[in-house]
């Protein structure tokens, strides 16, 4: 989205309304054709797995009574993870999806869709392409139904119809986007537990940045953040998910996209002004040796069921 439809990223192109879902088109469709490259040349003598990882957050409606909100939450989701975890798990893009894009590209006068369409030989090719499922998680967002006019240049955001809010108690210790929001991860890995048949998962990138420098070294908020996200993965584990492995974003402070080396995930802190780029270790490194070192909470009260 950000580099076929905002051109905030590479490759820089600006394509409203169309760009971002071509894109995603071919990602999925070369996605399946590793796997089955995989499957039938190397599995047998490798036993190695191969699977797909999206980042996704969680949408909540701001009033859990009101269908509106519900359906609105729903279509977040889809717009995010299901839109491309839909076509590999169940073998086209979700029906909130093609409705909406649909609907907006024929009031837009197009004749097709802007979504683009699977062959029923490409859904059959694609279904069942992941051995596991890989999810980024970082944040939360309450959502509500908002309509946007077709008028308006066509644009993936505005195709959903919802505007998402946050709660001012949340923490947010680092980049505007980001705030701490655990309990929505347990929803997050239950949702995909239910509509994906409670696939294989692990968690390729979890964890928070921060955009101040702490000379100490003192990010206890990042301790707080991995406390609270890890603990909810338990309780989904106690759920019945699935999740296989955790893995902490990021072992080290790096080039954080447009952000540069600005915005730091590390647990390692890096001095990129010396030329030796020598590392440091955050307060959350202790922390997370312990965590690594029980499998678990080494202290069991720090557990909230």
């Amino acid at each position: 989205e950000k580099g076929y439809e905002t051109g905030e990223h590479a490759p820089g192109l600006k394509l409203g309304g169309c760009g971002a879902y071509k894109a995603a088109h071919h990602i999925i469709k070369t996605h399946a054709k590793v796997w089955h490259s995989y499957n039938n040349t190397w599995r047998r003598e490798q036993r190695g797995m191969v699977g797909i990882s999206l980042t996704s957050g969680w949408g909540e409606p701001v009033d859990p009574h009101s269908q509106t909100d519900r359906d609105a939450a729903e279509r977040y989701i889809q717009f995010h993870l299901g839109w491309f975890a839909n076509p590999i798990y169940r073998g086209d893009y979700p029906e909130v999806m093609k409705n909406y894009v649909g609907k907006k590209s024929a009031q837009q006068g197009l004749g097709t869709s802007r979504l683009p369409t699977f062959s029923l030989q490409e859904k059959t090719y694609i279904k069942g392409t992941s051995d596991f499922l890989g999810i980024g998680h970082f944040t939360t967002r309450y959502v509500l139904q908002k309509n946007f006019p077709f008028l308006q240049v066509s644009s993936y955001h505005t195709d959903h119809d919802l505007a998402e809010l946050v709660d001012p108690n949340w923490p947010a210790p680092g980049p505007k986007w980001l705030y701490s929001v655990p309990w929505g991860f347990r929803r997050l890995l239950n949702f995909i537990k239910t509509q994906y048949g409670n696939p294989l998962i692990y968690v390729t990138e979890n964890g928070v940045s921060e955009t101040l420098q702490c000379p100490q070294l003192c990010d206890e908020w990042r301790i707080q953040y991995l406390k609270g996200y890890i603990n909810e993965i338990l309780k989904a584990l106690n759920d019945g998910v699935n999740v296989k492995g955790y893995t902490a974003w990021s072992l080290l402070d790096k080039f954080e996209w447009n952000k540069g080396f600005s915005e730091r995930f590390g647990l390692y802190h890096i001095d990129f002004k010396n030329k030796n780029k020598p590392r440091y270790p955050k307060a959350s490194v202790d922390y997370y040796k312990k965590i690594i070192s029980a499998n678990g909470f080494p202290n069991q009260r720090e557990v909230m069921l």
